[in-house]
């Protein structure tokens, strides 16, 4: 995370280089004001003789007013810039970052805690750098330029009076800052809990109205939004004893100036013009003293927010880097399985044992079991969202961990359980954003999944957005878009897990004749519990607890009186009764 930040920083360098100058020039501009003021207060002690000079100083204050202003929109425009940008390069960065990591560890994220990473925890090292450059720099070149003007042109020991209160402060900040950091942890994690909850909510939706638990729902709701709110109470409260601290200062420093400063004037040792130059200078400690405790406020909530960020950029992301031609490479989709073992990230229990599959090209295997068998974990493994032992799992008589993550996914289309579909058009869901295929392309993808007829029917066909997750969709027209894009991409391995669980059976028998088409020249998978979608398979193997306890062909299995036979008698029985219903 500190090389985003740093990486960020210096592709902003010159910009920053350029609000620096300007910032600089605008607290110098400022300082001239009060002297000017001061100068006039003096020649009115003679304004008959002064009348000319008055007015000329007059106009001097107007000019520096004007180019002040031109200085100020001038450097507040680089400032904007450079803020915004730099926060984009820090999202697009932690996004593409986060794209890159691996299945177990993204798994041990919660959603909510993800979204307060990019809109809380982002945010707070946005407004930091903001901060830092602008109060932080206008702080410095405050004090430097302020204060030597205040020596130079009025006394240096009433400058040191004023000066006492300041350290005083900064004392006061030290001390206060802990509690501040404190509270601000705090209230990220109830913040957090929070996110969650909502995130949880809204997926859960369709639950929570059929089981009429939404009191209960907001009931949990008011819970954590008031622990939220009592956290950032705290928060305020400790913000603004900083804030009440350093007034109080400022208000004594103001004090001094007026009381030692006006002996100073009646002992001769300086003017009633230089008193009010002075006092001029101290008002522009104003901001500054303000500031110092917001800046050192948002500094430590930012730390918060960065140690939160650093631990996603401290884990090991997927090594997907290589040149677009080898990425593009072309495999035959020759699979050879041997005596593979898997235990999940802190799981004892093996989810597959002593695995072996030989799945040449052109050949259709079958996997059936129940839930929780390993069915889904053997093809993630297959497309290394886990990390796979060597040896274990070859392509092409090559280990799958010497094939290039890009190469190995652009040679395989995994259509999922999950059935995921962004928000967007069907369009883009089918061919996944990609502006490769062309209309008819997607078009005839659509009707060998055999929901073309139903996409005709929507307001605006292929172009019509769908709800969030598909929410528009039926179960079976999901399954179909997924399925869609099967016959689009140009894989030489293909794998439908469980992809047909909601369509008919007419449809399910009509898309399986279909992808009995396409995988001729290709290696398929299909996983399913229903016998009807794996009986043409080549090769069909059972799998129990991780284990393959049977293998061979429909017929063979059948004939065994396994775990296959009672799922086929199961089957035929119940499609029976349906029948005669």
């Amino acid at each position: 995370m500190k090389k985003v930040i740093i990486d960020t920083i210096k592709n902003r360098k010159w910009t920053i280089l350029l609000q620096t100058i300007f910032l600089g020039i605008n607290i110098y501009l400022l300082t001239v004001p009060p002297k000017i003021i001061g100068k006039i207060v003096d020649m009115l002690y003679n304004l008959d003789e002064n009348k000319q000079n008055i007015l000329n100083s007059t106009y001097y204050l107007l000019g520096i007013c004007i180019v002040l202003l031109i200085v100020r929109i001038i450097w507040k425009y680089f400032e904007t810039v450079n803020v915004r940008k730099s926060e984009k390069e820090i999202k697009i960065n932690m996004f593409r970052r986060f794209l890159k990591l691996k299945l177990k560890d993204i798994q041990n994220i919660k959603n909510g805690e993800i979204m307060s990473y990019f809109v809380k925890d982002i945010n707070e090292i946005r407004s930091t750098i903001y901060r830092i450059l602008n109060h932080g720099i206008r702080i410095i070149f405050t004090f430097i330029i302020a204060t030597f003007q205040m020596i130079q042109d009025v006394n240096i020991y009433l400058t040191i009076a004023v000066m006492l209160p300041i350290i005083v402060g900064g004392y006061l900040v030290v001390k206060i800052k802990k509690y501040v950091e404190k509270s601000f942890k705090r209230s990220q994690e109830m913040f957090t809990q929070m996110s969650e909850y909502v995130q949880e909510s809204t997926d859960s939706i369709k639950t929570t109205k059929a089981y009429a638990c939404e009191n209960d729902q907001l009931k949990e709701f008011i819970r954590k939004n008031r622990k939220v709110q009592q956290s950032n109470n705290t928060v305020e409260i400790f913000s603004n004893l900083l804030k009440i601290s350093l007034n109080l200062c400022f208000g004594i420093c103001y004090s001094i100036s007026l009381l030692y400063g006006s002996k100073l004037v009646i002992d001769g040792k300086i003017t009633v013009g230089e008193l009010v130059a002075f006092n001029g200078y101290i008002a522009l400690f104003v901001g500054p003293i303000k500031w110092l405790p917001q800046l050192i406020a948002r500094f430590k909530r930012a730390q918060i927010s960065y140690k939160r960020l650093e631990k996603l950029y401290e884990l090991e992301p997927e090594k997907i880097n290589q040149k677009n031609k080898i990425a593009k490479e072309r495999l035959d989709g020759n699979i050879n399985i041997k005596n593979l073992d898997f235990s999940y990230p802190s799981v004892i229990d093996k989810a597959l044992e002593n695995i072996n599959i030989e799945l040449k090209k052109g050949e259709t295997l079958g996997i059936i079991g129940t839930i929780g068998s390993g069915k889904t974990t053997l093809m993630n493994l297959l497309t290394k969202l886990y990390s796979v032992p060597d040896g274990k799992i070859l392509i092409d008589g090559k280990d799958i961990n010497e094939i290039p993550i890009l190469t190995l996914r652009n040679n395989i289309c995994y259509i999922t359980q999950d059935n995921f579909l962004f928000s967007s058009s069907l369009k883009d869901n089918i061919s996944l954003f990609k502006d490769e295929y062309d209309d008819s392309e997607i078009e005839e993808s659509t009707q060998k999944a055999i929901v073309y007829e139903d996409i005709q029917k929507m307001p605006k066909g292929i172009n019509t957005i769908i709800g969030e997750r598909g929410g528009d969709l039926s179960g079976g027209q999901k399954q179909r878009v997924a399925i869609s894009r099967a016959f689009l991409k140009n894989s030489r391995i293909l794998i439908f897990d469980d992809t047909f669980s909601a369509l008919d059976n007419k449809t399910s028998e009509k898309l399986i004749e279909n992808i009995r088409e396409l995988s001729k020249e290709k290696t398929c998978i299909i996983i399913s519990n229903k016998i009807s979608d794996v009986k043409y398979s080549d090769k069909i193997i059972v799998l129990d607890n991780g284990k393959i306890v049977e293998r061979g062909t429909h017929e063979e299995l059948i004939n065994n009186n396994g775990i296959y036979n009672e799922f086929y008698q199961q089957q035929s029985t119940k499609a029976e009764s349906n029948i005669l219903a």
